[in-house]
């Protein structure tokens, strides 16, 4: 053994590694507040310009519009309309805010709104459109999300334009809401009505 003390590490070294974990620290924090400033709306999806997924869903039990039970999702609802289905839920906080938007779009008698309820119970679902009033000509039960999975969807609420012969033409993730409605799906909408004229 040898008495030679230890010598310290240069002071230039012992100052790079304790500024490691703040660079670190730095580069993750800027990732993430990149990722958060990311629009969520333009999340791609794989089925723009495909057809829309072939799942037909059952009706929501004891929903009855002008009268008469409204069906369940029948993939052949699709062709020769342009759609817009809406995928919601009771428990969705953003459903209840775009519920009044949808109802004002299921005015224009030149498209279809389509429901999918997603994991919901059907009173909470029927107590939901109850409340807001039921856009929907058509409204299929997705209770285990299978068929959300075939429409690729990432949560409630979101929207896809389908044309007239049956195929994807755009997809909204998140809600209908007063600044996307105008300049977003109903553009998307404009352009589905043309394009199959």
């Amino acid at each position: 053994m040898s008495d030679q003390p230890i010598q310290p590490a240069p002071s230039g070294r012992r100052s790079w590694l304790m500024a490691l974990p703040l660079l670190g620290f730095t580069v993750l924090a800027g990732l993430f507040w990149l990722r958060l400033g990311a629009d969520t709306t333009k999340i791609p999806s794989a089925l723009i310009g495909r057809p829309a997924p072939q799942v037909a869903l059952p009706a929501l039990p004891g929903l009855a519009r002008d009268g008469a039970a409204v069906p369940g999702l029948d993939p052949a609802a699709f062709k020769g309309k342009v759609s817009v289905v809406n995928v919601w839920a009771s428990w969705c906080v953003p459903c209840h805010d775009e519920a009044p938007l949808l109802m004002d779009l299921a005015k224009d008698p030149r498209i279809q709104l389509v429901g999918i309820n997603y994991k919901d119970a059907a009173d909470n679902a029927r107590r939901f459109l109850g409340r807001y009033g039921n856009p929907f000509s058509i409204v299929g039960v997705d209770p285990n999300g299978r068929g959300g999975i075939e429409w690729g969807v990432y949560g409630v609420p979101e929207t896809f334009v389908v044309g007239r012969d049956g195929t994807i033409a755009y997809k909204l993730v998140g809600p209908v809401t007063p600044d996307n409605i105008d300049k977003v799906l109903k553009a998307q909408i404009d352009k589905a009505l043309a394009a199959g004229s």
